[in-house]
């Protein structure tokens, strides 16, 4: 157990921001395989805004690494230039 009152709080931190995290990514990735099972392109191409809104985010908070979150619109956006 933590022996400093800033160790406690730290810990305090860490589980909200493990959650909060946990929720971001969660939505995002269920966005993401919502997006890559769409097969119409206008709805496609409308919803990819938000989607590459909600990677840019967690790029931003260091959730996930930039080149990640990269490759991941690239291959979103290769995904709806096939689509008819």
């Amino acid at each position: 157990m933590a022996n400093h009152q800033s160790a406690l709080k730290r810990i305090r931190q860490n589980v909200v921001r493990r959650l909060a995290n946990r929720y971001y990514k969660k939505t995002t990735r269920t966005a993401i395989m919502k997006l890559r099972e769409t097969t119409d392109k206008a709805a496609a191409e409308k919803f990819l805004p938000k989607v590459a809104s909600m990677i840019d985010r967690l790029t931003k908070k260091n959730t996930w690494h930039k080149n990640k979150a990269a490759n991941i619109k690239s291959s979103l956006m290769s995904h709806i230039a096939g689509l008819k």
